[in-house]
């Protein structure tokens, strides 16, 4: 009885690697593309909780990266899973991501910033512009 228990707990114990390397799928996803497909996929899942143009919310915009990239999910999801079992390369691929989503974040602050700052400027001459004509009506 005991021998038996113990080959068990062997048998779990080897079956418990985490050396486990996916087969690499016949239509993987270049590295590359799976970045700017996690980049898209990012901003599609925050989107969902933002109302569009016609004031809507909870809208999944996950089919539209997929039809953007031409691709299915159950490709996606093989060439995640593959990546997954390749940390290091995975590791690389989210990193590329979040820089490049740091870095377009920065360029719409700055957009922002500038346009704030035209409608300050707009704001600002339009009440110059009210004082004066008040001032020359007295």
């Amino acid at each position: 009885m005991k021998t038996i228990s113990g080959l068990f707990i062997f048998l779990f114990f080897v079956s418990c690697t985490s050396n486990t390397i996916f087969e690499k799928p016949k239509n993987l996803i270049p590295r590359d593309t799976m970045s700017l497909l996690l980049q898209e996929m990012v901003i599609a899942s925050s989107a969902k909780f933002l109302k569009n143009k016609k004031l809507q919310k909870n809208i999944n915009y996950m089919p539209l990266v997929y039809e953007k990239f031409k691709i299915d999910s159950t490709r996606f999801n093989a060439s995640n899973y593959y990546y997954m079992s390749t940390v290091d390369q995975y590791q690389e691929i989210l990193k590329n991501a979040a820089a490049k989503l740091k870095s377009r974040k920065n360029a719409f602050q700055k957009i922002k910033k500038n346009a704030d700052s035209l409608k300050e400027a707009i704001t600002d001459t339009e009440k110059k512009n009210k004082l004066d004509r008040l001032k020359i009506k007295k």
